[in-house]
């Protein structure tokens, strides 16, 4: 069959699949473009002919990546999206997508047009010139951030590189970034290509049995623990293992916390969720951290928020056990391996332990604590007046009373992770799309389109500070030009509030974090900015609410949950004390501080964190 390496390509995704429990779910269900020199007549051809391969239209290389991560998540990581972009800015554009896909083990496929293999003028348009490397192009910097990197410089090696691609795509210990780089002259080459290459393809997702002994161990080591802690991460919920856990939890009396993409796992109300755990956790989550003598980690890669940067788990005798699909993340804390598919895992740890039960005195305890961060919840919602200016957690509130379990939230960094990590009661799995693993400012918009195209018909809400709106709105145009039902919440504060709060912590005194005009003495202390982010997002073609209220708000919010096209809800929040407010931090989190300084506030931000430093250690 004589296509050209374009065209070859996309026939090649076209026909492949993924199947995990019977059923069956295309692997490369749409892409991404923007066209450019380096692949409109490639892959951007190779489009027009393949009607099998739907096409969405983006504005930013990056914004298109975190759309295509959005898609990967909401499916479980079964189904992906690619991205193609033009050489040059449009490829590194790409890179920090790469990173967030590939830190948060989320399959995207990458295919940057690169510069020619064929070398006929030297240098072309955008060509990176290095001295001691004639084969290196900017598509080399998608190197460290992909879990495969190829570059496809013959036709025929098309065949082995694609194989390899969607392999890394479909595993779910391996999977993240996959970058094919795509010279623009072999895009447009034609060859003979083996009939068989374009066969249906099914991928199955394997769920790994434990080793046996590696159970036992696990499971004796649970049975003889006072205090036991599960910690559920990502894996819980791209194993589909929520059942799995509620089963055993409930069986067994262990309460369970909740990493940023662990949370979900269990709904709010199950007697043993206990909500968030680390620096961003919950009172009653940290507390059991502290004491415990077991922790059991399920597919979750211990960062250094889930563990206070090493100072959580502070039982001298604490250990672990960690339940991976990623051998890699399941020896982490000097655990007890566990090395399996997170459902797999769980159910013969369920099997094993049918007969056992913590001691009924450690869940009257949590159960006990958990009503009293409750009542802490309440208070953070609690709207005293109506018709006064909302602060950031009432409006979390006043949307906690509107939603139900089929609304998805999404966000990604900001103060906004913190608030709802401690507060959001979720309802569903789905419910709460938190990106923390590489925390990036800008995710949220694009990241729901591909929730929307992914769940027709759910409500999906973007909460985003000023900040991270400035970093990435350009994808609302898609939103309107696909005719999605986008709800944008707009939480106008003025500034970074999450870095200002940190900053001044650390004894930064706040500086550069406020939007304000520059005043005469040359510091950003004039009035705030006269900027309308309102304005804006109606610019690009969204309907924009602007209460001043909690009256208003909660007239807006439910307008916009009820909406069928692209809304936004615009409003500015007011400062909160420490009643109304979020619950300080219940875990620490290590920013070094400057070790000498003239500014009074950076010496007394030093001595707290000399002091925090010596409750740090390494389980070994």
């Amino acid at each position: 069959m004589r296509l050209t390496v374009a065209q070859a390509l996309v026939r090649f995704l076209a026909a492949q699949y993924t199947e995990r429990d019977g059923a069956r779910q295309r692997l490369v269900a749409a892409t991404w473009g923007i066209f450019g020199h380096g692949n409109v007549a490639g892959i951007g051809q190779a489009l027009v002919e393949e009607e099998h391969m739907p096409f969405h239209q983006g504005r930013n290389e990056q914004a298109m990546v975190h759309a295509a991560v959005g898609h990967a998540r909401r499916t479980n990581r079964l189904s992906a999206h690619a991205v193609t972009t033009s050489i040059g800015p449009g490829a590194t554009n790409l890179v920090t997508g790469a990173a967030l896909a590939t830190i948060n083990h989320l399959p995207v496929l990458l295919l940057p047009g690169d510069t020619f293999a064929g070398r006929p003028a030297d240098p072309v348009l955008q060509q990176l010139q290095l001295p001691y490397a004639g084969d290196v192009s900017v598509n080399d910097c998608l190197r460290p951030v992909s879990r495969y990197f190829d570059r496809v410089t013959r036709p025929e090696a098309l065949v082995p590189a694609a194989l390899a691609a969607v392999r890394v795509l479909a595993d779910p210990a391996e999977t993240g970034a996959v970058t094919l780089a795509l010279p623009q002259d072999v895009q447009a080459e034609a060859y003979d290509w083996p009939e068989e290459f374009f066969a249906e393809r099914i991928w199955r997702i394997r769920r790994p049995s434990p080793d046996e002994d590696e159970l036992d161990a696990a499971a004796t080591a649970i049975a003889r623990a006072a205090r036991p802690l599960i910690v559920a991460g990502g894996g819980v919920r791209y194993s589909g293992a929520e059942e799995a856990l509620s089963g055993l939890a409930a069986r067994t009396g262990i309460p369970v916390a909740a990493t940023q993409a662990g949370k979900g796992s269990l709904p709010h109300d199950h007697p043993q969720d206990v909500g968030g755990i680390g620096h961003t956790g919950t009172a009653v989550a940290d507390h059991l951290a502290r004491t415990a003598d077991l922790v059991i980690g399920v597919g979750t890669r211990w960062t250094d928020f889930t563990t206070a940067s090493g100072t959580l788990f502070a039982r001298p005798d604490v250990r672990f056990v960690n339940l991976n699909i990623a051998a890699f993340d399941s020896h982490k804390m000097a655990a007890l391996p566990l090395v399996a598919d997170a459902r797999e895992g769980l159910e013969q740890l369920h099997a094993l332990l049918e007969q056992h039960h913590v001691p009924a005195p450690y869940v009257h305890e949590y159960a006990e604590e958990k009503l009293r961060w409750e009542a802490r919840v309440d208070a953070a919602y609690a709207v005293p007046d109506e018709d006064a200016r909302p602060t950031q957690t009432q409006v979390l509130g006043v949307l906690d009373t509107l939603v139900d379990a089929s609304d998805i939230l999404i966000n990604a960094a900001g103060s906004l992770p913190g608030d709802l990590h401690k507060l959001w009661r979720t309802r569903s799995p789905e419910q709460y799309h938190v990106e923390y693993g590489y925390s990036c400012m800008g995710y949220e918009i694009p990241a729901a389109v591909g929730v929307l195209l992914a769940a027709p018909g759910r409500p999906v809400w973007a909460l985003v500070g000023d900040g991270t709106y400035l970093m990435n709105p350009t994808e609302i145009v898609t939103a309107v030009q696909e005719r999605l039902p986008l709800r944008l919440v707009i939480l106008q504060n003025h500034g970074y509030a999450s870095i200002g709060g940190l900053s001044e912590a650390v004894g930064a005194e706040r500086y550069g974090t406020d939007y304000r005009l520059r005043a005469d003495d040359g510091s950003f202390t004039g009035p705030p900015l006269p900027v309308d982010l309102g304005a804006n997002a109606a610019s690009l073609g969204m309907r924009v609410l602007r209460p001043r209220t909690i009256r208003d708000l909660r007239e807006a919010l439910a307008d916009a949950r009820a909406a069928t096209d692209p809304t936004c809800v615009y409003v500015e929040t007011e400062t909160a004390d420490s009643v109304s407010g979020p619950p300080p931090a219940q875990a620490w989190w290590d920013v070094p501080v400057a070790e000498i300084s003239t500014r009074p506030s950076a010496v007394k931000a030093r001595e707290e964190y000399d002091r925090h430093v010596t409750a740090r250690r390494r389980h070994l």
